[in-house]
């Protein structure tokens, strides 16, 4: 019988725990993959990835913000109250770990919003939110700032709750995350685009026929509205279709 030294047990034992732990992490990963890909739209999308961040982090708290030209980032999910105030600090000021994630495409990580001085007045005022630890990973699916889709935040009422562990499985998660909601997003604006030709369409029929004009004159009429009335095209659509007059 082949006696085991007890430090080559205990050495076994954790590397099995590390096998069990990387298996598990795959295929908690796959399950992600087929949830993101399976989700029938943005929304989805966004709740599979805060969800799944909740139950393979050390975290609490969860959010999503989306970049959005020439305006500030849109937030889109947050699994809490207290993370809408976290992100309303900052976009407030246009100052802050989430803003600089999103700006510098890089990760931002807080320790302890206790004891960090990067940004004093937010950290104080988050700290007194009750949250102690932040991870703003970015979303990104190529090196072109245009290909910014947002920033993923992780929060936790503990100190220090991110180790190098938790970061890098943050990091992959945004990486299948950047991936599924630029998606999302793409698809989603297809086919309000799509809609938005349809509705059009449909109004200029209503015109052509009403005031026997041709296609290309009832589109300069609705046009001109839009401009006029600084109204989005399909939204002048929209009302001509459902009042069948245009806006005055």
């Amino acid at each position: 019988m082949t006696v085991i030294d007890p430090s080559e047990e205990r050495t076994v034992r954790s590397f099995n725990d590390d096998v069990n732990t990387t298996i598990n992490s795959a295929s908690d990963f796959a399950r992600l993959a087929v949830e993101l890909h399976d989700a029938p739209g943005v929304e989805e999308t966004v709740d599979a990835v805060v969800e799944f961040a909740l139950q393979a982090l050390n975290c609490t708290y969860a959010g999503v913000a989306f970049s959005a030209r020439g305006s500030r980032p849109e937030v889109v999910a947050v699994t809490d109250p207290v993370v809408a105030e976290v992100y309303e600090l900052q976009l407030s000021s246009q100052d802050g770990p989430l803003v600089t994630a999103m700006r510098e495409r890089k990760p931002v990580l807080i320790r302890d919003t206790a004891a960090d001085d990067r940004w004093p007045q937010w950290a104080g005022k988050v700290a007194a939110l009750g949250v102690r630890s932040v991870l703003d990973v970015p979303l990104a699916t190529g090196a072109d700032p245009r290909q910014t889709v947002g920033v993923l935040g992780l929060y936790s009422p503990e100190a220090d709750a991110f180790d190098a562990d938790g970061q890098a499985i943050a990091h992959i998660l945004a990486r299948h995350a950047s991936v599924a909601l630029a998606s999302a997003r793409h698809e989603a604006a297809m086919a309000q685009a799509i809609d938005a030709r349809k509705l059009v369409g449909q109004a200029m029929g209503i015109l052509m026929e009403r005031y026997d004009m041709d296609a290309d004159r009832a589109f300069a009429v609705l046009k001109r509205y839009s401009q006029d009335t600084n109204t989005k095209l399909r939204d002048v659509a929209q009302r001509l279709i459902d009042t069948r007059r245009l806006p005055t």
